[in-house]
C-alpha cells in the first residue's frame, strides 16, 4: 500500500546567492548520526533552513514511508541565518564527508553562493574544507498526511529496536498488537514464527493508551533502516491503527526530532 503524500508544485530551482548562513555545531553527533540514518530511506533531498531549524520533510523512492527531520537551532553553539533558504543535497555525499568527522570536532556550515555549493569546513587537530554541490530539484514539496491514531505507545527506543531485530529474524513482515495491557511485536515465516511481549509496567517504561486491541502490519525491511534512530534518542513514541500508517517519534530535548510513517502491509499484498 502506498501513502498519498498529497503532493504540491514548489520551485524548480534553489535560490540560495544573497542568503547568509553561517552554522557552528559543536556536537558533531546529532548531524553525522542522524544523517547517517536517514540516508538509508532517502538520498537526493530538500532542506529548508530558517531562523528555528533544518527541516527535512521527504519520501522514499518506493512511496511507501517519509520522514520528517528537525535539527534545531538550539543544537548549534552558533546559528546564523538571515533569511529562509531552500537547499538541495544528496545526502550520501553529504554522509561521505560527515564520516570523516572526528567526536571532538567542530563542524561550520556555510553557503558559497558564488558556486552554489554547500560549505562543510571540520575544525580539530587540522581544519578541513569540504565543498558539496547543490542539486536543482524538481520533485514536488511534499506535504505531512494528517493521521488520526486511536493508539499511543511510549516506551524506551531499546526496547523497540530488539523486539523488531527479534521478530526479523523469521519473517518480512512484522504485526504490532496493542491493548490495554501489552503491547506485542510478531513475525511469521513459512514454517516458524516469533513473538515478543512487553507489559505495561515500570521496566519496560511501556505506557499504552488505548480502549481497544488494534494490530497492524508492516515491512520488516523499512523499520529496521527506522530504528537506528534508537542510535540518538532513548524514548520512542509508537502510533498505528488495523491498516493504517505506522508513525514512529524520536525525539531528542532542545536538540532535534525525527519522525517516520510507514505505510501498511495489507493482507492482499
Amino acid at each position: 500500500m502506498d501513502l498519498d503524500w498529497s503532493f504540491i508544485s514548489s520551485l524548480d530551482t534553489i535560490e540560495v546567492i544573497g542568503g547568509k548562513m553561517k552554522l557552528v555545531l559543536a556536537e558533531p553527533k546529532y548531524l553525522k548520526d542522524s544523517i547517517a540514518i536517514l540516508s538509508e530511506l532517502v538520498t537526493d533531498v530538500n532542506l529548508l533552513v530558517d531562523k528555528d531549524k533544518i527541516e527535512m520533510i521527504a519520501a522514499d523512492p518506493a512511496n511507501v514511508s517519509m520522514v520528517i527531520y528537525k535539527l534545531l537551532s538550539s543544537a548549534f553553539a552558533e546559528y546564523d541565518v538571515d533569511k529562509e533558504t531552500q537547499i538541495a543535497v544528496n545526502l550520501d555525499s553529504l554522509k561521505q564527508v560527515l564520516r570523516r568527522v572526528k567526536p571532538a570536532d567542530i563542524i561550520e556550515i556555510d553557503l558559497d553562493g558564488e558556486s552554489s555549493k554547500l560549505r562543510l569546513t571540520l575544525k580539530g587537530d587540522s581544519t578541513r574544507v569540504f565543498n558539496i554541490a547543490l542539486l536543482n530539484l524538481e520533485d514536488q514539496e511534499q506535504k505531512i498526511p494528517k493521521l488520526n491514531f486511536p493508539l499511543t505507545i511510549s516506551t524506551t527506543s531499546a526496547y523497540f529496536d530488539e523486539a523488531v531485530e527479534d521478530a526479523g529474524i523469521i519473517g518480512e513482515s512484522v504485526s504490532l498488537i496493542a491493548d490495554k495491557k501489552k503491547f506485542t511485536i510478531s513475525s511469521e515465516g513459512t514454517t516458524s514464527n516469533a513473538r515478543v511481549d512487553l507489559p505495561q509496567d515500570d521496566k519496560t517504561k511501556i505506557l499504552i493508551n488505548t480502549e481497544n486491541k488494534i494490530k497492524s502490519k508492516y515491512s520488516i525491511e523499512y523499520l529496521k533502516k527506522m530504528i537506528k534512530a534508537s542510535k540518538l534518542a532513548e524514548e520512542v513514541t509508537i502510533q498505528f491503527a488495523e491498516d493504517y500508517p505506522l508513525k514512529l517519534d524520536y525525539l531528542v530535548k532542545d536538540k532535534l526530532s525525527i519522525q517516520y510513517i510507514l505505510a501498511p502491509r495489507v493482507q492482499n499484498d
